[in-house]
């Protein structure tokens, strides 16, 4: 399959790159702003598919299998995006020591006319921090564009407690629930190896 991810992320990237998978990158520019009254899991599912079928809609795409995902915090009902800067990240993470929260991502698919798209839910448990803690981790800089100011597959691991349901789903691509849809829309599992 011709695959384009229509993400910048460097994660989703190297998700998909240790599969095995060409992948072509673009970067569809959309608005990110939520609509009034918009709940947090209708929120990531839109900005998926707009930015597929963006992506899609463009000459000499229409052969690509076109993958976007859009990840979320959900904290108390409040989406926490990625920080402007870092002293918004600290607010976060000052926010979610402690606590458990909510991180959703939107996946969208697109191959020969057909469109797929869904959410994933896992619950992150952050241990208790002390403000020297998460002001350290902040000014590490890792987590400055990431959604929830942290990334748990890096030095953030260690402000997790425990996490219930898919990790890669932390990470920014649940790979199961995409695989799934792959499967649904005929790239059956052998195909993804």
């Amino acid at each position: 399959m011709n695959i384009i991810l229509a993400s910048g992320s460097p994660r989703r990237r190297d998700l998909l790159e240790k599969l095995g998978w060409n992948i072509k990158i673009i970067i569809p520019e959309i608005d990110e702003t939520s609509l009034p009254g918009e709940s947090p899991e209708n929120l990531c599912v839109r900005l998926s598919v707009e930015k597929a079928a963006k992506i899609a809609a463009m000459p000499n795409n229409k052969e690509f299998l076109v993958i976007a995902a859009d990840t979320i915090v959900v904290i108390d009902g409040d989406v926490l995006g990625k920080p402007v800067d870092e002293h918004e990240g600290v607010r976060m993470l000052k926010r979610l020591q402690g606590r458990a929260h909510d991180v959703l991502t939107g996946v969208s698919v697109i191959w020969q006319g057909k469109t797929l798209s869904g959410v994933e839910h896992t619950r992150v448990n952050f241990r208790p921090l002390s403000d020297e803690a998460v002001r350290a981790y902040a000014a590490t800089g890792e987590g400055s564009d990431k959604a929830g100011a942290y990334a748990i597959q890096d030095k953030g691991s260690l402000l997790v407690a425990s996490i219930e349901g898919d990790y890669f789903n932390v990470v920014g691509l649940p790979l199961r629930r995409l695989s799934m849809m792959l499967e649904e829309i005929g790239a059956e599992l052998p195909m993804q190896w």
